[in-house]
């Protein structure tokens, strides 16, 4: 069935999208902790009890999170920001990482092009149909849009998408 996919090519992208998303998220939250510790207020809260024994915890047995929630669907930034912000050490980070990154690159590879064949079935022509779609779907969100923002519609303490 994936004889003409280009699998490997589709696994090695994926799985470096997944190692640099998610290292870059760790990344951010490990250069947060650092920016942070230059408040002297900042520096009281994270000498905490409470915060000194969350990084032991996430030091130790954060990996197997770390792994699992690319198992998941919108907490991989939040475990990643966390291993960051609470120093999970890179020698226990990597691994887990890698091993998450390849989980999921192969979930979407096997699942993604599974859905694809499916509804693309050998005509090229959905491909075409299904952008169209999703650009008028985006035109006619951003119109309603602003449309509302005129006329303050929207209630003033509405988030910004």
């Amino acid at each position: 069935m994936y004889d003409d996919w280009p699998v490997a090519a589709a696994f090695a992208f994926l799985f470096a999208v997944a190692m640099l998303r998610a290292g870059a998220t760790y990344a951010l939250g490990r250069g947060a902790r650092g920016a942070s510790a230059r408040s002297e207020r900042t520096t009281r809260l994270l000498a905490r009890p409470e915060v000194v024994r969350a990084e032991r915890v996430v030091g130790r047995f954060g990996a197997p999170a770390v792994t699992l929630c690319f198992l998941t669907v919108g907490v991989q930034t939040a475990v990643n920001a966390a291993a960051g912000l609470l120093r999970m050490p890179l020698r226990r980070y990597l691994p887990a990482l890698a091993v998450g990154a390849a989980i999921w690159a192969t979930i979407y590879v096997t699942v993604g092009l599974a859905v694809l064949s499916a509804v693309w079935g050998g005509r090229p022509w959905i491909l075409g149909v299904a952008l169209a779609v999703v650009l008028v779907v985006a035109v006619v969100a951003r119109v309603v849009r602003r449309r509302l923002d005129r006329a303050g519609a929207r209630p003033a303490d509405a988030p910004e998408a």
